[in-house]
């Protein structure tokens, strides 16, 4: 598997407004950021898609959602609200296949997110 722009942000090897960093994760500014407050949270080591979560994957997994609450804590915004959002995939909206959470906040968000695009017949079941 060749290197992911993450990979080169973990290695130092790329610059990355880098906002929070322990042995497990690191977390850094979006670069096309969807609301004032988007940082990216990430697992050091590199699982693909939520698609490739493991059983051994969550203690990193979790603590991806502990950053993100101490993140909410740190930068004011844990009582009024924010939102996490982890993509899979092509029609998820990933477009990095390196696991990743989404820490938006700083507005009022609603729901449901993309409600004036209509669905695609892709088979999706419903039960």
């Amino acid at each position: 598997m060749s290197a992911t722009i993450f990979d080169k942000i973990i290695a130092k090897e790329i610059p990355a407004d880098i906002v929070y960093e322990d042995e497990l994760s690191l977390a850094f500014k979006d670069i096309n950021p969807q609301a004032p407050f988007h940082v990216l949270i990430i697992p050091k080591r590199r699982i693909a898609t939520i698609n490739d979560i493991q059983a051994e994957d969550r203690e990193v997994v979790g603590h991806l959602y502990v950053v993100a609450a101490r993140l909410a804590q740190q930068y004011g915004f844990a009582d009024d609200g924010y939102r996490v959002v982890m993509n899979c995939n092509r029609d998820g909206g990933q477009t990095v296949y390196h696991l990743h959470l989404h820490l938006l906040a700083g507005l009022t968000m609603g729901w449901p997110p993309f409600a004036n695009q209509k669905p695609k017949s892709s088979g999706v079941k419903h039960e």
